[in-house]
C-alpha cells in the first residue's frame, strides 16, 4: 500500500460531493458508493456545486460535464479561483473528445462514463483522491493524442451551441442508434421527454430524420 493510501485511510473515508443535474442519478450514485465513501453533499448546477465545494471541502468532486449555469468547466474554473484543494473526477454520459479534453484542460484529474459500475467508481474515486489520473479506457487515448498534438481538438461549434446540455446528451445517443427506451433508461428520463428533446434537436439543427442526425454528428466526430 502506498504512503498516500496509508495517509488517506488514517483520515477515514474519502469525502465526496456529487454534482449532476438529475436528482435520480445523484440518488443512484449515492446508493452505489455511499457505504465506501462519505458523500457529504450533492449539487444540481454550477452555483450549487461551487458552494458545496466551498462549504464542505471534499477530497473528490464527481462532476457531470453538462450542467446548468456553464457546465463542468465553469465549476472547475470557479473552484480553482477560490483555491480549492479538491480533486475532480468527471462522470458523464458523454464520451465525446471535446468534452473529455475540455474538462481535463480545465483541471479535472480524470473522466469516466456513466456505464461504470459502482465498485469501479469507488476505485476511481480512491485513485483520484490519491493523486492519480483515471480514465475509462477509450477516453485515455483522446487525452494522450490531444496533449501530444497528434489530434485536432474540435473548436466551438455554433450549431452544437444551439442545443441545451440535455439535448446534446439525447442527440449523441440517438445518433449512435439507441432506441428511445434505451435513451430514457440511460438518462433517467421518460420516453416522452426523449421524444420532445429529439424533436427540438431536429428543429434547431434543421434536420429531418435520425439518419441525417447521425450523419451530422459523425461529420463533427461526436459519436
Amino acid at each position: 500500500m502506498s504512503e498516500q493510501q496509508n495517509e488517506r485511510q488514517s483520515r477515514g473515508p474519502v469525502r465526496v460531493v456529487v454534482v449532476d443535474d438529475h436528482a435520480m442519478f445523484r440518488s443512484g450514485v449515492r446508493t452505489e458508493i455511499g457505504e465506501a465513501v462519505d458523500v457529504v453533499a450533492e449539487a444540481a448546477d454550477v452555483d450549487e456545486a461551487v458552494a458545496a465545494v466551498r462549504q464542505h471541502r471534499p477530497d473528490v468532486v464527481l462532476l457531470d460535464v453538462h450542467l446548468p449555469g456553464g457546465g463542468g468547466v465553469e465549476v472547475l474554473r470557479r473552484a480553482a479561483a477560490e483555491g480549492t484543494t479538491a480533486r475532480f473526477l468527471a462522470l458523464s454520459v458523454s464520451d465525446a473528445a471535446q468534452d473529455v479534453i475540455g474538462v481535463i484542460r480545465a483541471g479535472a484529474r480524470g473522466y469516466v462514463t456513466k456505464t461504470i459500475t459502482g465498485p469501479e467508481l469507488v476505485a476511481a474515486i480512491g485513485r483520484v483522491a490519491d493523486g492519480d489520473a483515471v480514465f475509462s479506457p477509450r477516453l485515455a487515448g483522446f487525452v494522450l493524442d490531444a496533449f501530444a498534438g497528434a489530434a485536432e481538438v474540435p473548436s466551438v461549434d455554433p450549431d452544437l451551441d444551439r442545443l441545451s446540455a440535455r439535448e446534446r446528451e439525447v442527440m449523441r445517443l440517438i445518433a449512435r442508434g439507441y432506441a428511445y427506451k434505451e435513451v430514457a433508461r440511460e438518462l433517467f428520463i421518460s420516453v416522452k421527454t426523449v421524444e420532445t428533446h429529439v424533436s427540438s434537436v431536429l428543429r434547431k439543427l434543421q434536420l429531418s430524420s435520425r439518419h441525417e442526425l447521425t450523419a451530422w454528428a459523425a461529420d463533427r466526430r461526436l459519436l
